[in-house]
């Protein structure tokens, strides 16, 4: 990839206001692939003032101006999608064969959704003599992380395009190819000026400068649930609206039937896509007592097919996105096993033959307890955690033991058990027998795994304001 020295500000790539460049690392092989530079709050300023300048307009276009720009859009993205895989496998290890079947068709799909969507959606109705609209926002802050890039950043810009606002984008300086490949994108669309603007930066710099903005009125966020906190309260002053997608530690409840194996080994296959570094990552499997000896044999058997290495080939497991990364797995994967949790398949240090790169181990633990820090802590690789349930409600009961709440699973050969299971897991989203994330269907957490909602019309209120016209059909 070529460096990406030069930031999107109203339809035109322009200098930063100081240069500031940093390398992005290839992962699998630990070597610079380009640079990247990181802005400043004077880089946000001009971003945000040409984003407003172009919401005076846009945010009065109609529905089927909108329409028209987002088809473009498309368009242009599925001429790209080529460069967006090869991007995507070089700045954050995502394995070719999920970087073609997943990362860059994700992405497609929000764009093709908001644009389905977006003809019958209601942005009014009357009610009682008064008319109730529904307006775009205004100027949003997007921040948005490495693991899922163009899923990411493609969920917050399909809707807020749809609705009619415009935006300021901060992707993650770790993996910025693919978001720079979106701006172009939208530059050969045609999208008007100001509406799409690109910042490249860290959180401290870019990330705060946006949340802080007096004249951005909503951030949406995705990522931890540290950085989450911290956007919030930055946020706080101005009163802008703050939608966040962060941490989760998902629950998956296999019940004590015919298809146990499948199941336990569609939980591990699960576990270990995206290296484990996806927020809804099924991490934290909950089997009956009497069967935890029977999962380590399936774990054990599955193992030979959990193929890691470079991502470029045929394999399941790319490396994690970055160094610091692969030493915070690590060094979770090591206290769990002094803490005497059972790593039946996996552990601690890099696959045979694997030196250079930062490729983590499959890792499955037993003999863990909800209350240990492995089963905890969001790990974000590939490290699964089996603990053990009595009963069905002692199972929810554990699956419910977390701060988060992004997601849960259940699986079983009862549909009827399996849906009155999942309707008691308190969490955004429940995958019952293996059902997967659907771009129509809305993504977001309870607690501590954030708040407001992702993906399909549910989205397109996210970036609306609510007005009573009063008297209006008098």
């Amino acid at each position: 990839m070529p460096d990406i020295t030069k930031f999107y500000i109203d339809g035109q790539w322009v200098e930063p206001a100081e240069l500031n460049v940093i390398d992005v690392i290839n992962p699998a092989t630990e070597k610079a692939a380009g640079q990247v530079a990181i802005g400043s709050a004077a880089d946000v300023d001009a971003a945000v003032e040409a984003a407003r300048r172009a919401f005076e307009t846009w945010g009065q276009t109609t529905v089927e101006e909108r329409l028209e720009v987002i088809n473009r859009v498309i368009a242009e993205y599925q001429n790209r999608m080529g460069d967006l895989a090869a991007a995507v496998t070089e700045e954050m290890g995502s394995p070719v064969g999920l970087t073609n079947a997943a990362q860059v068709p994700i992405g497609l799909g929000h764009l093709m959704t908001a644009a389905a969507q977006l003809p019958g959606f209601s942005f009014s109705e009357d009610r009682g003599g008064h008319r109730i609209v529904k307006e775009p926002i205004g100027v949003c802050g997007f921040i948005t992380p490495w693991n899922w890039p163009l899923n990411q950043v493609m969920c917050k810009v399909a809707p807020a395009l749809a609705t009619g606002c415009t935006m300021v984008l901060k992707p993650s300086e770790v993996a910025p190819f693919s978001a720079a490949i979106v701006a172009e994108i939208f530059d050969a669309a045609g999208v008007p000026a100001g509406v799409f603007n690109l910042v490249n930066g860290d959180g401290p710099g870019v990330g705060a400068a946006l949340a802080a903005h007096p004249d951005i009125d909503m951030i949406s966020f995705t990522g931890s649930t540290r950085a989450g906190i911290e956007v919030a309260k930055t946020a706080a002053p101005s009163v802008k609206r703050v939608a966040q997608e962060l941490g989760g530690k998902s629950p998956n409840i296999i019940l004590d039937d015919e298809d146990f194996a499948k199941n336990v080994a569609g939980g591990i296959a699960a576990m270990m896509m995206n290296s484990g570094q996806s927020c809804n990552a099924p991490s934290r499997m909950l089997v009956p007592s009497s069967r935890l000896d029977e999962v380590a044999e399936i774990a054990k058997s599955v193992e030979p097919n959990i193929t890691v290495g470079d991502p470029t080939t045929d394999v399941q497991l790319g490396p994690v996105v970055s160094e610091a990364q692969f030493d915070k797995i690590q060094g979770l994967i090591e206290r769990a096993i002094a803490d005497g949790a059972t790593p039946v398949i996996g552990g601690a240090g890099r696959p045979e033959g694997l030196e250079t790169g930062y490729y983590v181990k499959p890792t499955v633990f037993t003999n863990v307890t909800n209350d240990m820090e492995i089963a905890r802590t969001e790990v974000f690789g590939p490290v699964l955690v089996v603990i053990a349930y009595d009963s069905i409600d002692e199972a929810i009961k554990i699956g419910n033991d977390t701060e988060y709440g992004l997601a849960g699973y259940v699986s079983g050969k009862d549909i009827d058990e399996v849906r009155r299971i999942g309707s008691r897991i308190r969490a955004g989203s429940i995958g019952l027998n293996g059902a997967t994330v659907d771009p129509v269907a809305p993504f977001g957490g309870y607690k501590k795994s954030g708040n407001g909602r992702e993906w399909g019309d549910y989205a397109f209120d996210e970036f609306l304001e609510v007005k009573s016209l009063l008297g209006y059909g008098v």
